[in-house]
């Protein structure tokens, strides 16, 4: 198929705009938006330097996304990156994979896959998270303990990489404290758009950006599976 020099310069600045942002929102930039949205040339174009550079382009309501895939290391963030960022400076490979599964937690406590949307609410504290990671690994430990077959996370490396950390009721910053640890994930995550971390209140809120994503990824029933499967439960009906 052939393309119009114009379509393609038009695409390659909605491209360049999304690799400066991140996002394309109809209210800051409407031309672009409306380029992309009502001229399927110029979507197709974007999305296939969206593929190039091994990412998604995608439009939830009324903005346009760039979502680096998996092992994106460039646009992403690495494991060596997220490591660095999210832990103690001697964490293991179990702190990693920790962390991993808090922001899975902390995701399935504000969405259940079900309904119209798949948030089920509005706001956490930071108390609930952290009484929930605590019972989600417990739970897990002892399934795998009881299943014949068991081939998903390593529960009991995470619960004693999670034990090891030290309790601090008097709001530790250190990552070698549990509060510390989860304070160095909830501000990541507020720092990629993804919750409102109201520190003062240990309140976690989730943006319409996260909203958007989990819409489109978790109402597939499928993914909604894996997820739940991931962290332990047998069934999902």
């Amino acid at each position: 198929m052939a393309y119009e020099l114009e379509d393609i310069t038009i695409s390659q600045k909605i491209f360049y705009y999304l690799l400066q942002n991140r996002e394309l929102r109809e209210d800051d930039e409407i031309q672009l938006y409306k380029a992309y949205t009502e001229n399927e040339a110029i979507m197709n174009l974007v999305k296939r330097q969206g593929e190039v550079a091994e990412s998604n382009i995608e439009r939830y309501g009324n903005v346009i996304y760039l979502i680096p895939k998996e092992d994106n290391d460039f646009l992403g963030f690495s494991k060596a990156l997220l490591k660095s960022t999210l832990c103690k400076s001697t964490a293991t490979d179990k702190d990693y994979y920790l962390g991993q599964f808090i922001i899975l937690t902390l995701l399935v406590e504000f969405y259940d896959g079900h309904g119209s949307s798949s948030k089920t609410r509005d706001f956490m504290k930071v108390g609930e998270l952290l009484n929930c990671i605590s019972d989600r690994l417990k739970e897990g430990v002892s399934y795998k303990n009881e299943a014949e077959e068991y081939s998903g996370l390593a529960f009991t490396n995470m619960l004693e990489a999670y034990e090891a950390l030290k309790s601090d009721d008097r709001g530790s910053r250190a990552k070698t404290t549990k509060e510390g640890f989860i304070h160095s994930i909830l501000t990541f995550l507020q720092k990629q758009g993804l919750i409102d971390y109201i520190e003062a209140d240990e309140m976690i809120k989730t943006t319409k950006k996260l909203d958007h994503f989990m819409d489109y990824n978790l109402l597939n029933k499928n993914n909604y599976n894996r997820v739940m499967r991931v962290l332990g439960v047998k069934e999902v009906e």
